[in-house]
């Protein structure tokens, strides 16, 4: 088997694909294990100023590999518990990440599928993707953060009735609940994210890592502490070389150079 997990360039922005159509680009060991050997340098490498995540094929992700669950020592507790920390430690990466996070929704988005898209930023969805928990078909606990993502997206009652009656939605019907951003044409979808990321990482970075950071943490907080986190943010971004670029573009009446 190919890769797993690909890393392709394109000038500003990576691409990091799930790479195993033949099986979907199920969350298998290998595809796991490229995610936690590629997503810690992507994020540690300056040159990198967005990543689209998308999947190869007709899938985008469908979800845990069922194959690797039959094994009965596997199922135990200490097994799964270590299991699930390594692949918290990329998938919070993806989270809490300074870099915008594109997820380009290639086909369907079943369980960590769907858990792995909600890790980013932005979702763009092509018309042929689907979005599914699919977890009540297994008795298996939503994992990867999907409980506290799912409803920060698309609102504690719509996600109560997805992770109970493991409903199904089109990419038109994600669009319209908020569960994706917009959903394009099959053949358009690489072509947005990358016009989209290409945009991001010609942008201003320390205000979009500080509005990233701030929007997160409007979950957390008390309006209080919100406020306070505000102000920090705020004077950190005032301080950045992208602030005073943007303010000498607007007085001169040009577009900015970040």
């Amino acid at each position: 088997m190919s890769e797993a997990v690909k890393v392709e360039r394109a000038g500003a922005v990576a691409i990091l694909r799930l790479n195993d159509p033949s099986a979907m680009n199920a969350l298998s060991p290998p595809v796991k294990a490229g995610l936690q050997a590629n997503v810690p340098p992507l994020l540690a490498d300056a040159a990198v100023r967005a990543i689209v995540l998308t999947g190869t094929g007709k899938a985008f992700c469908a979800g845990g590999d069922i194959r690797a669950m039959t094994n009965p020592e596997g199922r135990k507790a200490p097994a799964v518990r270590t299991r699930m920390q390594a692949a918290h430690a990329w998938a919070r990466a993806l989270l809490d990440c300074d870099k915008p996070v594109i997820a380009a929704v290639n086909g369907a988005a079943v369980g960590g599928g769907l858990a792995l898209a909600l890790l980013a930023d932005i979702i763009l969805a092509s018309r042929d993707a689907y979005f599914l928990a699919g977890y009540s078909r297994l008795g298996a606990l939503p994992d990867l953060g999907l409980l506290q993502t799912l409803p920060w997206a698309i609102g504690s009652l719509r996600a109560k009735e997805m992770i109970m009656l493991n409903r199904r939605y089109s990419a038109d019907e994600a669009a319209a609940i908020g569960l994706c951003n917009r959903a394009v044409a099959p053949e358009e979808l690489m072509a947005e994210a990358l016009a989209a990321a290409e945009e991001i990482a010609s942008g201003p970075r320390t205000m979009l890592t500080m509005s990233k950071v701030m929007m997160k943490r409007a979950y957390e907080a008390s309006i209080e502490s919100f406020f306070e986190r505000e102000a920090i943010a705020q004077a950190i971004t005032f301080g950045s070389d992208e602030f005073s670029e943007g303010v000498d573009a607007f007085l001169s009446k040009r577009k900015p150079r970040f």
